[in-house]
Formats: structure tokens, C-alpha cells, sequence
């Protein structure tokens, strides 16, 4: 078996690829791709996403791109850490928060993001930014209410939900904005960060 991860480390999708591989304890080959790195726009890559974009996986000749169906093919192809319930409620919860972070979460943070950190700050938008504090607020007090009754996003027990949305959560807080103190969202988060294989992505720091 061969598996090849394209994608800066930096990014918050390819992180979520990183992880689950180190999950599942898998050998794999990373190749820094997008922004400085290059690659996205070459022949070669673009035969494989033809997006242009990160991450995009590849197993034995299987290509695969969008970091939420790379995060369920690796739980479905490999199981283990990752292996999703048999039950279809408990399998459509973990679908509703990977679909929740990538549809509503990180895009309502992703104007603070930009303007934060790839900015300068004599051209930064105060509008935009507080927009973006705002729209993240919103979110981060309805995970932190959720949160306040479960020890995981999709129930007792870690998910391929939690790799998304524990990402898309650390994210915020690293952010250097003003923002209301989520307990539950602490507390899920240090949890998170006992295991082995967050180590590394929650460490990284916004680029």
C-alpha cells in the first residue's frame, strides 16, 4: 500500500488529512503543496484536483480530494481510531458536524482569518473583521451549548466529527480578537490535545 498526501501543513484542511493519518497510524509520504510550496498548478497535480486546491490523497492509484470525504474515506477504507458506528442516526450525527464546520463555522471565520493574519494591518478591514468576530461568535456559543451535554461533537466517543470541528475550534481561538470564553469548547479542546496524534496540527501556528 501507498499512500501520498499532498498539501501545506499550514492549511487547516490538510491538517485534518495529517491527523487522521496519524490516528490510524498509517505510513505515508507528505508532500508540501499550495501557497510558497507551489505544485497545485502544475499538469501533474491538476490531473489529480482539478481544482487546484489542498489536500488531495492518493492510495495505490485511488485519488481523492475535499478534506471532509478524505477524513470518511480514511475512517471507511481503514477503520480502527476512526471506524465509524454501524448505526445510521450515529453515523448521520458525525455527517451533520462535518458538514456543519465546512458549511457555517470556518466559512464565518474565514474573513477574520484572512484579514488577522495574511493582511497587513494598514489594510485591514474593521467592518469585515467584526463581521466575521461576529458570524464565529455565533457558532462558538452553539458548539460550547452542545458541548455542555457531550463529551464528544457526535457523542461519548471521538470521531472523524471532532478532527473537523476541533480544528475549525482551535483555529478560532488562536485568532487575536476579542471573543467570549466557551468552558465546554476548553475543556473538549485539552482533551483533544491528550492525543498522540493532535500534537502536532493544534501546535501549528496560523500562516
Amino acid at each position: 500500500m501507498t499512500l501520498k498526501l499532498w498539501g501545506r501543513a499550514s492549511s487547516g484542511n490538510v491538517q485534518k488529512a495529517l491527523w487522521a493519518l496519524d490516528e490510524l497510524g498509517l505510513a505515508y509520504g507528505h508532500i508540501e503543496a499550495g501557497g510558497a510550496h507551489g505544485i497545485v498548478n502544475d499538469a501533474r497535480y491538476r490531473a489529480m484536483n482539478p481544482n487546484g486546491l489542498v489536500p488531495t490523497l492518493e492510495e495505490d492509484g485511488f485519488v481523492l480530494w475535499e478534506s471532509n470525504a478524505i477524513l470518511r474515506y480514511l475512517a471507511y477504507a481503514h477503520g480502527g481510531p476512526l471506524a465509524l458506528p454501524e448505526a445510521p442516526r450515529a453515523r448521520a450525527l458525525i455527517d451533520q458536524w462535518l458538514d456543519w464546520q465546512a458549511t457555517t463555522f470556518t466559512p464565518a471565520m474565514r474573513d477574520a482569518f484572512l484579514q488577522l493574519v495574511r493582511v497587513a494591518p494598514d489594510k485591514r478591514d474593521a467592518g469585515v473583521i467584526e463581521a466575521s468576530r461576529a458570524g464565529s461568535e455565533r457558532c462558538a456559543a452553539l458548539l460550547d451549548r452542545h458541548l455542555a451535554d457531550t463529551a464528544h461533537v457526535a457523542g461519548e466517543h471521538f470521531t472523524i466529527a471532532d478532527i473537523a470541528v476541533g480544528l475549525a475550534a482551535n483555529r478560532w481561538f488562536q485568532l487575536p480578537l476579542e471573543r467570549e470564553e466557551r468552558p465546554n469548547i476548553r475543556r473538549w479542546l485539552g482533551t483533544l490535545a491528550q492525543r498522540p496524534a493532535a500534537t502536532a496540527v493544534l501546535s501549528l501556528p496560523l500562516t
